[in-house]
């Protein structure tokens, strides 16, 4: 399918996890793509990446504007770049709080913020937010997490109402707990790495964590001219975890 070609995308955090499997799926459909992301190390040779720090308006500033000149304009934003945090609301400190909000939260509005004029010369731009089933379902241990991804959710929708009549869609994807470095290294700390794991899987109905793949084959549905009556949306691909009440087995 070559449903994005000629459209031109900027994935923050498209360095690793599942920003790099965006990158790779929006490319796969024709999209020219540029990564944003705080370490470009590991970026393959030959794929436009440049340096970004969503937490700080210069650098997301002049990202933006590097991506843009590189591709010659910007339709399709995947504000997939954020961080973790673990605990109750005990567990994390004022310092904690105000990072992980700037981050998650903030950094979104400052991406977008400075693709704005660009994708108001677009015939098909798009906006997607990488959200959390942590932002529609109480989860233990994640308060401050839960609280950034929840702005994010509303953020989402707030932006749609705004940016709907000069043609951008704003939509976001809640991902369920999804298999990536961050959550193996969570795996890896616990106490018995394969009893975390199994919990995991049984948690989300189908059995077991989402890929990173399946998000992303997700994001760029949302992001496609084919889906250009979806807006306000946010996408769950969480194997059914917020919306299915399974009875127990056996």
């Amino acid at each position: 399918m070559q449903d994005l070609q000629g459209l031109r995308a900027i994935v923050t955090g498209g360095a690793s996890g599942i920003g790099a499997a965006v990158v790779e799926e929006l490319a796969g459909r024709g999209a020219s793509t540029a990564i944003l992301d705080l370490d470009i190390s590991s970026v393959p040779e030959g794929q436009l990446a440049f340096q970004c720090d969503v937490g700080e308006r210069a650098s997301v500033d002049a990202a933006v504007q590097a991506a843009a000149a590189a591709l010659g304009g910007i339709d399709l934003v995947v504000n997939n770049a954020g961080i973790g945090a673990q605990g109750t609301v005990e567990a994390n400190d004022d310092d904690e709080w105000a990072r992980v909000l700037n981050i998650n939260v903030t950094g979104i509005a400052r991406v977008t913020s400075a693709a704005l004029p660009f994708l108001r010369d677009s015939q098909a731009a798009a906006v997607v937010n990488t959200c959390s089933i942590a932002a529609t379902a109480g989860l233990p241990e994640r308060a401050l997490y839960s609280a950034s991804k929840g702005a994010v959710y509303s953020l989402t929708l707030a932006m749609a109402a705004d940016h709907i009549r000069e043609g951008i869609r704003v939509n976001a994807v809640n991902p369920g707990t999804v298999d990536t470095p961050w959550v193996g290294r969570l795996l890896d700390s616990a106490a018995n790495p394969q009893a975390e794991r199994q919990a995991l899987n049984a948690r989300q109905p189908h059995g077991r964590l989402v890929s990173a793949k399946e998000v992303a084959t997700s994001v760029a549905y949302l992001c496609s001219p084919l889906s250009s009556s979806t807006n306000g949306v946010a996408l769950a691909v969480d194997g059914g975890m917020q919306a299915l009440r399974l009875r127990p087995v056996g």
